[in-house]
């Protein structure tokens, strides 16, 4: 029952800005697998490295032109 929920909401949701996401993801799960918590791992490392694209998005608009 949980699986075919969580099948639903994947399908019905919006698509997502994933930038940063994966690349965290995955060297927190490698991390986390040492740690022997690979998922939790993963998770944090997803959310760490989405905050920092958006990060270097905001500080990249900020610049003027001509510093890109």
């Amino acid at each position: 029952m949980a699986a075919c929920a969580a099948a639903v909401s994947f399908a019905l949701a919006p698509t997502a800005d994933a930038k940063g996401c994966i690349k965290g993801a995955i060297v927190g799960g490698v991390a986390g697998h040492m740690a022997g918590h690979g998922k939790l791992g993963a998770a944090a490392g997803c959310a760490v490295g989405h905050h920092e694209a958006n990060k270097a998005d905001k500080a990249n608009a900020q610049a003027p032109s001509g510093q890109k």
